[in-house]
């Protein structure tokens, strides 16, 4: 007889661990140790489910550093004994957030599946019955002994997606998110189907590493006409500052200025990483391909290609914190590590 999957439910905080007290019309955390209670259609799915949730859910605006960690403590002491794991969270840094997860776990070979809802759980119309759903029958699939999805994932209104290729793009429809670079891993209509050329195939025989550190002084500074040389000076000086995610325009493209170049070039001089990254939802970075942007190549900005922003910030985060030198900190960084640009 096969064993059935056995997944844990991870409750952060946000919209969709939210359920309406009709007496007061009040908002209130859900319970979700008593989730097949509240949600019965989970008994249909061939699986265990066990739940945690943070000592206090925070909302996800307040997410950082110390939350990864958290996450990614009880993903680390549970990873022999689960064969998935959902995690929920509120949607507005969901991209950010599993970025940073999907980062911190090298050689992952289990599903993590982030979600959440644009309405409470206990909305009549909500959206978080059919994600939460759908999510934990996405990491119980399995095919030929092995799981389907073995990448840090986020799915949202019919559509799984990597994770680190992710950005929120509306406050109010229940399609909350999109993936501009990069397919999305399955869909759900009718039949649940996944598109096995874009999944992430691990390496079976290596062990999971996980990384806990991440380091967070850096910054982002998004390029706009009539930027002037007191406001890039401010945030290229900032005190502690070592990484910079620089958003130009279009194909990679920034003023180019005397003063500017010159303050970026100091910068990187003190050996700041800036990784030059479009504004734009889609496309990618092609530093040189215009005359506007040659000079940033020329001066050690490193490409940061079709990542997100969110990514970018995920993945200096990580970086940073591995002590490379400006050669190998440029080579992984213009590389991809957990599938989030591509070569």
């Amino acid at each position: 007889m096969t064993k059935k999957p056995s997944i844990l439910l991870l409750y952060t905080g946000g919209t969709i661990g939210m359920i309406k007290d009709y007496k007061t019309n009040a908002l209130r955390a859900f319970d979700f140790t008593q989730i097949t209670k509240n949600i019965p259609e989970l008994h249909q799915l061939n699986c265990k489910i066990d739940s945690v949730s943070f000592d206090e859910p925070i909302d996800s605006s307040n997410m950082n550093i110390s939350s990864y960690q958290r996450i990614i403590d009880i993903i680390d002491l549970n990873y022999k004994n689960y064969d998935g794991f959902v995690i929920l969270s509120g949607s507005d840094t969901m991209s950010y957030v599993s970025s940073a997860i999907s980062f911190m776990l090298e050689n992952l070979q289990k599903p993590v599946i982030f979600t959440g809802s644009q309405l409470p759980i206990g909305d009549l119309r909500t959206d978080a019955k059919e994600n939460l759903i759908t999510s934990i029958e996405i990491a119980c699939a399995r095919k030929n002994g092995k799981p389907v999805i073995a990448e840090v994932c986020l799915y949202f209104e019919y559509k799984l997606y990597r994770a680190n290729r992710t950005t929120k793009i509306n406050a109010e429809q229940f399609e909350a998110f999109i993936s501009m670079n990069y397919p999305p891993l399955a869909e759900s209509g009718v039949h649940l189907n996944f598109n096995d050329f874009y999944l992430h195939t691990p390496d079976f025989t290596k062990k999971l590493v996980v990384r806990k550190k991440l380091n967070n002084n850096i910054a982002i500074l998004k390029l706009f006409p009539g930027i002037t040389f007191k406001v890039v000076e401010s945030v290229l000086n900032s005190e502690e500052l070592q990484g910079v995610v620089l958003e130009t325009y279009g194909a990679g493209n920034a003023l180019d200025q005397k003063w500017f170049l010159k303050t970026l070039a100091q910068a990187i001089q003190r050996n700041i990483k800036i990784i030059n990254v479009t504004q734009c939802i889609g496309g990618s970075v092609s530093q040189g391909h215009y005359e506007t942007s040659v000079a940033l190549k020329e001066i050690g900005v490193i490409s940061g290609k079709d990542i997100t922003t969110e990514s970018a910030i995920a993945k200096l985060m990580y970086l940073l914190e591995e002590n490379l030198n400006v050669k190998n900190f440029t080579h992984y960084f213009e590389n991809p590590l957990r599938g989030e640009l591509t070569p």
